[in-house]
């Protein structure tokens, strides 16, 4: 079992190699507008899940996730072997390409604030015209009749 700070040396390199060779080397059109986002390494340092996200050629383009897995399912062992060189570890660890949700994950997060600033500002619009229930004064005064007495 290898060290954690160690696993997370190395998957951080995996991360660059990996990038740097999809941009430069790899010369695979579908794989211009991939990013890798994070690479986690298993504590044994023989697995390496490399996680990616696909964006489209403009803002109104669909990501094509399909052909970007193809992509890097064919350039898996080129991948690897230029992993190899990089890291210099006796084994060189497996890749596993996952698609990385966060964008997703992103867009469900500005869907549930837009919600949560609606209900704040109905909120809002509702106590505009509010008063409080009750005494204006919620805290009660003592009595001058009873300070009198108590003096008696």
């Amino acid at each position: 079992m290898a060290d954690p700070a160690r696993a997370r040396k190395l998957s951080k390199r995996i991360s660059q190699i990996v990038a740097s060779a999809i941009e430069h080397e790899i010369k695979d059109p579908r794989l211009d507008y991939v990013t890798i986002t994070d690479t986690k390494v298993t504590a044994d340092l023989h697995d390496a899940t490399v996680y990616y996200t696909v964006l489209g050629e403009n803002l109104d383009a669909a990501p094509d996730f399909a052909g970007a897995a193809a992509a890097l399912e064919s350039a898996r062992g080129v991948l690897r072997s230029k992993v190899g060189q990089g890291t210099g570890v006796r084994f060189t660890p497996t890749l596993a390409f996952v698609a990385d949700k966060v964008p997703e994950t992103a867009q469900q997060i500005e869907e549930l604030l837009a919600k949560a600033r609606e209900a704040d500002a109905e909120v809002a619009r509702l106590s505009a015209g509010a008063q409080h229930a009750g005494d204006p004064d919620p805290y009660r005064a003592p009595r001058e009749d009873e300070d009198e007495q108590d003096e008696d």
